[in-house]
């Protein structure tokens, strides 16, 4: 019996005549997808021919440049499979010569098709001496993926300008995406080259205030500081002159009372400002909480004088007195606005000083003189709206719970017993520490309720995201950028501080910085 051998052929039919336009996805540019297709189309048109087709073995024996019209012609394939998705129900009408629905979406564009099967806007404009593509544009839709590719595409080519310009360079191009100006928008929020260049500073909700600017203490007890100045004194005199030097001033806030000690310092050296810490704790005695940036000279006093800056515990301080140290983070300086304002207050009351007195040379007693009558009038001012009540004359002021007196009146005239200072002495002082408690929460931490600004709860920094790190320095375009690798939550679980590693010179650095110095140019998301 002879064997006769089977044989079995396969055949694969298409069931769509079109190029199906999922495939477009897997590009990520315009001109990606067009080179793509229009070497697909090259490629088969050397298959397609007789002539030197055993020559081929593959992609990378074509080296011929492609033509204008395989360009064109990929474009068209393209444009044809994206319409034949999105508007297969208007295609057929209108290759069929039949009405389009009622309340369609393409109803007011009133849509035409071209030599090439594609949709074009037919438009009033037919008579205006444009160029074709102009007059009658492709129509696309803004759902599909290479509407996304084309508006990166003319953005890039107009570089990086607003919407605007933008979508004015997709129409001149020939393109009609509906919807595209809520399209055009959505894609340059998402640039990071216009983030670089336009980003915004990240911001957050304002934070709640920090329990010492809300308990009621004794003054200085919890204390923010830092330094201003310089300004320029005659030491000597001298055969040719004068000899001159520098001062500097601490300014010291009650976070509760929001009572002011300035103390003048020589240098900006660790030295003088520890020397002007010990003059003020002798005077308003120690403190419990220390509040400042990170200043170099206050970093290196706390270091000196072993102070603690991990707020979970209070070590030794200072012979046996406790006290605790919380520096903000670097480049935060609206993190210590309790402190920051009332500088610039010191500083105009100090210059109007100075302005009244003419040009005379500064030295060290006078200026010391002056910074005493800056604390003096800082010290009377009011806490909160002064009062038209005719049964509430006396203004809240720090100076009313550090001088325990009301005004700057003399003594009363009159023969007094030792019986009678010791026992009547202790009640006023009482009476007035209490009058100025009671208004103090009556009328002030109310004024401290509502949110100045930063008013927006916006979504938290996450590790994990690429941010550009502010730098004061440097032009905008010369900012390093840097990876987040730790966010440090506040106690309303926003994140206001955060750790970015920055690599530069081939050195990898970490940097605190507050989120207002960042701008977030790709999110992590999860």
């Amino acid at each position: 019996m002879r064997f006769v051998p089977e044989v079995t052929t396969l055949t694969t039919k298409a069931t769509e005549s079109h190029l199906g336009s999922q495939h477009f996805e897997r590009c990520s540019s315009w001109r990606t997808l067009y080179e793509t297709i229009e070497r697909l189309i090259h490629v088969a048109a050397y298959f397609k021919g007789k002539s030197d087709r055993a020559e081929r073995k593959g992609w990378k024996s074509f080296k011929e440049t492609y033509s204008i019209s395989e360009l064109s012609q990929a474009k068209a394939v393209i444009i044809r499979s994206v319409q034949y998705q999105a508007f297969k129900e208007d295609l057929k009408c209108l290759h069929n010569k039949q009405t389009c629905p009622k309340r369609n979406k393409l109803e007011k564009l009133n849509p035409i098709l071209d030599k090439d099967g594609l949709l074009r806007v037919r438009g009033r404009l037919s008579s205006a001496n444009l160029l074709k593509e102009e007059k009658h544009p492709l129509i696309i839709p803004h759902t599909h993926h290479i509407s996304i590719l084309l508006v990166r595409h003319f953005h890039e080519q107009v570089a990086h300008q607003g919407r605007h310009i933008t979508e004015g360079a997709i129409r001149a191009a020939g393109y009609w995406i509906i919807g595209g100006k809520r399209l055009v928008s959505s894609v340059i929020h998402k640039c990071v080259t216009c983030r670089k260049l336009r980003g915004k500073l990240e911001d957050h909700m304002m934070a709640d205030l920090p329990s010492d600017r809300l308990t009621p203490e004794p003054p200085f007890t919890t204390v923010g500081l830092d330094v201003f100045g310089p300004w320029s004194i005659m030491t000597r005199r001298t055969r040719g002159g004068c000899a001159e030097s520098k001062r500097w001033a601490v300014l010291f806030t009650c976070m509760s009372t929001r009572a002011v000690h300035i103390e003048l310092i020589e240098t900006m050296s660790m030295d003088s400002f520890i020397n002007a810490l010990r003059r003020f704790f002798s005077v308003r005695g120690p403190a419990k909480l220390l509040r400042s940036d990170r200043g170099t000279n206050f970093v290196g006093a706390c270091k000196q004088l072993d102070i603690n800056t991990d707020e979970s515990t209070v070590r030794k301080y200072l012979q046996e007195k406790g006290c605790s140290w919380v520096f903000n983070p670097p480049h935060a300086s609206h993190m210590g606005g309790s402190w920051e304002r009332l500088i610039g207050v010191a500083r105009r009351i100090l210059h109007a000083m100075l302005l009244q007195t003419g040009p005379t040379r500064l030295t060290h007693e006078i200026l010391s003189t002056f910074m005493a009558e800056v604390m003096a009038i800082m010290n009377a001012r009011p806490l909160v709206s002064v009062s038209t009540d005719a049964d509430m004359p006396e203004v809240l002021t720090p100076a009313m719970l550090l001088t325990q007196k009301l005004s700057a009146l003399s003594a009363p005239s009159g023969n007094f017993s030792t019986a009678q200072l010791y026992s009547q002495q202790w009640k006023q002082v009482q009476c007035l520490a209490d009058t100025f408690w009671k208004r103090w929460k009556g009328e002030y931490l109310s004024t401290l309720q509502s949110h100045r600004k930063w008013t927006k709860d916006k979504p938290n920094v996450k590790e994990g995201d690429v941010v550009l790190l502010k730098d004061s320095q440097a032009h905008r375009n010369e900012w390093p950028m840097g990876l987040v690798i730790k966010t440090i939550p506040s106690s309303d679980k926003r994140v206001r501080k955060v750790e970015v590693r920055v690599v530069k010179d081939g050195t990898a650095k970490v940097f605190l910085r507050p989120v207002s110095e960042t701008v977030v140019l790709l999110s992590e998301t999860k």
